[in-house]
């Protein structure tokens, strides 16, 4: 009985003093800097008769920064940035609410109108792009490999195509990180993140849709990363090689959405785990940890998804105010 006691003790002071790293990843809505570069929105061009200026600016800056500051996570992949000049102004604005991310990234080797990044306030390894296809309406994923405390892990920040496209085009990008994932190894620790322009479970949601169906049932978010197969709670459950585990589902289901449109609720965004996540050794993610980031100041009176307000006009204008029309994920992760 005494050894039980002390075998229970040890496990529990072993649990108190694990560290964690919490990942967190934000699709913020176009955020666009006061450069004219000529690959912006027509809605984003600097001084234009949007009124994207400086005042429009600094609002919207200072709103996602907010909403960055009170996650406050240790890492957090960006999707919509228009260039490193805006990572740097909107981490900028971070350390003047004490929020410091001394390491960031961006896939910024296309020119396409908004990118994804990263901002991070540990050390990684190193940041690098891999290439979806050379057309600008594929946005490169953006890698970052840490090694922190001992702990390997490597993040993939994805942006995959809307559903202005069909299904075949975010197959695509499906079978790029599916094949990088091969290339690192299914025995790493892999967490895939961003906005994936899917629901969790598309397959279901975009069969009737043909226009979105272009590949005969098939979608990249389930069949190609392997997520349809674990669709309950799998911890210290073995993955088949290639799988990943959507962490949606590790959450009641009327809680399973981060963008809203009139009575809709969708799950475009999404955080993948590979199988040496859940696996008890290491670095592993914390049971019930996953969530979408729901301050109330993110809500609008209807508990729409409070977007970054534009007039409704045929050619509308900056109100400066709302934030993005997709809310953050965030997961805790120890070790």
């Amino acid at each position: 009985m005494k050894k039980f006691i002390l075998i229970v003790l040890i496990l529990f002071s072993s649990l108190l003093g694990a560290n964690t790293l919490k990942i967190a990843t934000y699709n913020v809505e176009n955020l666009f800097d006061l450069y004219k570069d000529g690959y912006e929105y027509k809605e984003y061009i600097p001084y234009g008769h949007a009124r994207w200026n400086r005042k429009n600016y600094q609002i919207k800056l200072n709103n996602i920064s907010r909403v960055i500051a009170d996650m406050n996570a240790d890492i957090i992949a960006l999707q919509e940035i228009e260039s490193l000049q805006a990572l740097k102004d909107l981490r900028k604005k971070l350390q003047q609410k004490g929020i410091y991310y001394k390491y960031y990234a961006i896939a910024n080797l296309k020119n396409t109108t908004v990118k994804v990044a990263l901002l991070s306030k540990i050390p990684f390894v190193y940041a690098k792009e891999i290439a979806v296809a050379s057309s600008f309406r594929f946005r490169n994923i953006l890698e970052v490999k840490y090694n922190y405390k001992g702990q390997e892990f490597y993040i993939l920040v994805n942006h995959w195509k809307s559903k202005s496209g069909p299904e075949s085009m975010r197959l695509r990008s499906a079978k790029v990180l599916k094949k990088r994932i091969a290339e690192l190894g299914y025995n790493k620790k892999i967490i895939a993140l961003g906005d994936f322009n899917s629901d969790y479970e598309e397959y279901k949601s975009f069969k009737r849709k043909r226009r979105l169906n272009d590949t005969n049932g098939i979608t990249g978010i389930n069949h190609i990363l392997g997520t349809i197969n674990y669709q309950k709670p799998v911890f210290h459950l073995k993955l088949d090689d290639g799988d990943l585990y959507n962490l949606w589902y590790d959450l009641p289901k009327y809680l399973r959405y981060t963008h809203t449109y009139k009575k809709y609720k969708e799950a475009l965004d999404s955080i993948l785990i590979s199988n040496a996540l859940l696996n008890g050794r290491g670095l592993q993610y914390k049971k019930h940890s996953f969530t979408p980031f729901r301050a109330p100041y993110l809500f609008d009176k209807k508990h729409h998804v409070y977007r970054w307000q534009m007039t409704r006009k045929k050619n509308g204008k900056h109100k400066g105010k709302g934030y993005s029309d997709h809310l953050p994920l965030m997961a805790t992760f120890t070790y």
